[in-house]
């Protein structure tokens, strides 16, 4: 889900305004499910730097690689920043539990697609 800080965030982008773009990918275990006015995950664990950030039409993929020891526990959450901490969320999502163990490296994909509703 693209939450309200989120879309806030591309309305300033769109109007030119001083945001920093997209640049990190945190996970997290909070099981709450996704909702419009969540500004952070629920219970972020690790947060990394994006590996990509690509543009195809109106598609926009985000890919975050979490190293072995990054992120471990089991996972439930995922949300995309603008910052290395705090920062704007721009999306959030709930996931089946993911169990990341310390010797464990985890690629996440997300997705992005804009369409006329």
């Amino acid at each position: 889900m693209i939450v309200d800080s989120g879309l806030q965030h591309m309305a300033d982008q769109m109007s030119e305004q001083s945001q920093t773009t997209m640049s990190h990918m945190a996970v997290g275990t909070g099981t709450n499910a996704e909702a419009a006015s969540q500004t952070a995950l629920q219970m972020e664990s690790a947060r990394v730097v994006l590996t990509s950030k690509t543009r195809s039409d109106k598609k926009v993929v985000y890919v975050g690689d979490f190293a072995a020891g990054v992120g471990t526990g089991a996972l439930t959450e995922v949300g995309l920043l603008n910052a290395a901490s705090a920062g704007v969320l721009l999306s959030r999502i709930v996931f089946p539990v993911k169990n990341k163990g310390p010797s464990d490296t985890l690629k996440i994909i997300i997705e992005h697609t804009y369409a006329r509703g």
